[in-house]
C-alpha cells in the first residue's frame, strides 16, 4: 500500500483538489460499524472479497497491516441486526474501496453475491467508479485511485453539504477539500469523508449503523464539544470497558450516529508512537 501521508500538492495535481484547509483540531478516524443478521458470515465475506485482515479483537478487520504503532489502522466491524435497512437512503450512504481494476473487482463481487447498481464509469476530475451492494444492504463504491488502494472513503448524503462539512470540521478537524473542484470532502490521514447533496435518514438501524473517531483524550474532546455546542447522545464511560476502551456517542448534523473511542487500556492503545 502507498504511504499514508500524501503531500497536499500531489493531491492537487492528481485529484483536482481545490482550496484545502485545516480544521481547528484533528481527531483520527477509527472505524465503521456495519449491521448483518450473521456477523461472522459478513466478516468472512469482507475478508475474502475486499482484502480485510484480522483486526484488534475477534470480529474486527483492518485493510492494511498493523505496524504496532499509532495511529491504528481503520477497523471495520459487524453488529448483529436481523432487520437493518439498506445503507442507501440513510445519511451514511456508502463506504468506498480503491482497487487497480474496478471492472475486474465488480465481476468478482457479483460472483460472490453482490448486486451491481452502477457499472464502472469515469467520474470527471476524479476516478473511475462502480457501485455495488453487498448481500446485507451495504452500498460499496469501488474506485480506481492509483495513489491510494484499499479502504478509501465514507460517503454521506445530506440536505445541506456545506453545513454538514462545517459540523465535522468543527467537531473532528481534518483537511477540508473540494475533490474534482466541486465535491465537499474532509480528509483524515488516508480516509476521505465525502459529503454529497441528498436526503438521508438517520443512520442508526441501517446497514451502515455508525462511524467512529478515536480521540486520544475523550474528556478533552468533551470539553471542546461543550464549547462548540455538540451534545453527547451517550455520555463518556467513566472507566474502560472489558476491551480497554472508553466510549461515547454523538449525532452529527444530518443524523449520522458517531461513536467516540478512546483506546485507554487496550493492547493497541498502550503502544506509543
Amino acid at each position: 500500500m502507498k504511504t499514508r501521508l500524501l503531500l497536499c500538492s500531489v493531491l492537487v495535481i492528481l485529484m483536482g483538489v481545490a482550496g484545502g484547509t485545516q480544521g481547528p483540531q484533528t481527531v483520527p478516524y477509527d472505524h465503521i460499524h456495519l449491521a448483518a443478521p450473521d456477523p461472522e458470515q459478513a466478516y468472512d465475506w469482507y475478508v475474502a472479497n475486499l482484502e480485510g485482515q484480522e483486526g484488534e479483537n475477534p470480529g474486527r478487520m483492518v485493510f492494511e497491516p498493523f505496524t504496532g504503532r499509532r495511529p491504528l489502522p481503520i477497523q471495520l466491524m459487524h453488529i448483529e441486526a436481523p432487520n437493518a435497512a439498506p445503507s442507501a437512503g440513510g445519511v451514511i450512504h456508502s463506504i468506498g474501496f480503491s482497487f487497480p481494476d474496478v471492472e475486474a473487482k465488480v465481476r468478482e463481487l457479483q460472483s460472490a453475491g453482490a448486486s451491481v447498481v452502477e457499472p464502472a464509469r469515469d467520474i470527471p476530475g476524479l476516478w473511475k467508479q462502480a457501485v455495488v451492494v453487498d448481500p446485507w444492504g451495504v452500498t460499496i463504491e469501488l474506485v480506481e485511485d492509483a495513489d491510494q488502494t484499499g479502504f478509501h472513503h465514507i460517503a454521506l448524503q445530506v440536505a445541506d453539504p456545506e453545513a454538514a462539512t462545517d459540523w465535522f470540521l468543527s467537531a473532528f478537524g481534518g483537511e477540508r477539500l473540494k475533490l474534482g473542484g466541486s465535491l465537499d470532502a474532509l480528509r483524515y490521514d488516508h480516509t476521505y469523508l465525502l459529503v454529497r447533496q441528498g436526503q438521508g435518514a438517520p443512520s442508526e438501524g441501517r446497514a451502515i449503523d455508525h462511524l467512529g473517531w478515536m480521540p486520544p483524550d475523550l474528556d478533552a474532546l468533551g470539553a471542546h464539544f461543550s464549547d462548540t455546542g455538540v451534545m453527547f447522545t451517550r455520555e463518556p464511560r467513566p472507566t474502560p470497558n472489558r476491551l480497554g476502551h472508553r466510549t461515547a456517542y454523538v449525532e452529527s448534523h444530518g443524523g449520522a450516529r458517531i461513536e467516540l473511542v478512546e483506546h485507554a487500556a487496550c493492547a493497541w492503545g498502550e503502544v506509543g508512537g
